[in-house]
């Protein structure tokens, strides 16, 4: 719930993301972009591929929140603490498993996202996610729907390890100092500095994703490492970070909302539950 809520208000972000990354060359600066989906589909085209972005989070971001915090519960000390080491291994062991659930409605949503810039003969037209996911099977069969599972699952691996390892490990030095208490304020600061580690550290596999999705059957992409020697080859390096910008002005509130929605959620249940269950949380 907490990442739909979040991704209402950040999907035109993502959007824009997907376009610069799949623009070879030069050409399609961020303006540009702007510019295009707006003279050609209006304000409306910010939402194209909405259905597959709710779809996604309902399958990515449960799955790996879910693990997550089962697994730091399993590897935590028997006094309740979590070494950083062991922090970091949950939330990579949970990046993988929500990056193989994900991947079906990733694709949809990046060529969903991507049809706008296509001329009218190229485009795909889905309808929905789940338009989009049955023609896929049908087109390319049931393996279709994991194309890019590799480069989609190690963004995840390195995304999950990287925003909720670096999430609780900056509340908990944020906490440390004597500026900081549990709050809305806490949770701000330290998603923020979450969104901007995770976005560095993952650009270059969400640009290789990205391209491989958007590919379809006649991929010049045979797998990651391959992907990212044609794009530094052809592009130069700075291709890997293609859309850097809008990636981090969506992923930082993205995650902060995330967060922030996630406690806000959080303290609900557990209020809600010990008025319930008459119990008392300390």
């Amino acid at each position: 719930m907490a990442a739909c809520a979040a991704n209402f208000f950040t999907h035109p972000l993502d959007l824009l993301k997907v376009r610069l990354q799949t623009t070879k060359g030069a050409n399609g600066g961020l303006t540009t972009v702007v510019r295009s989906i707006i003279s050609q589909q209006g304000v409306l085209g910010f939402y194209n591929g909405i259905s597959a972005a709710v779809l996604r989070q309902m399958t990515y971001s449960m799955a790996r929140f879910a693990t997550y915090e089962e697994l730091k519960k399993q590897m935590s000390s028997s006094d309740g603490s979590l070494p950083f080491y062991r922090m970091a291994v949950a939330g990579i062991t949970a990046g993988a498993v929500g990056g193989i659930c994900g991947t079906p409605a990733d694709i949809v949503l990046v060529r969903l996202q991507n049809d706008g810039s296509l001329p009218a003969a190229q485009r795909r037209n889905y309808k929905n996610a789940f338009d989009g996911l049955f023609r896929i099977a049908r087109a390319e069969g049931p393996l279709g729907l994991f194309k890019g599972a590799v480069p989609n699952v190690s963004r995840a691996m390195l995304m999950t390890g990287a925003q909720l390892c670096s999430y609780d490990g900056f509340k908990q030095l944020l906490l440390s100092t004597p500026y900081f208490s549990e709050g809305l304020l806490l949770h701000f600061s330290a998603s923020f500095l979450s969104g901007f580690v995770s976005t560095t550290i993952t650009s270059p596999f969400d640009v290789v994703k990205t391209r491989v999705m958007n590919a379809g059957s006649n991929s010049p992409y045979r797998n990651l490492f391959q992907a990212m020697v044609l794009i530094t080859k052809e592009e130069g390096i700075r291709a890997l970070y293609k859309g850097w910008t809008p990636s981090f002005v969506r992923m930082a509130p993205q995650t902060i909302l995330t967060f922030i929605f996630l406690e806000q959620f959080r303290n609900f249940y557990w209020n809600r539950y010990s008025i319930r269950k008459q119990v008392r949380f300390e």
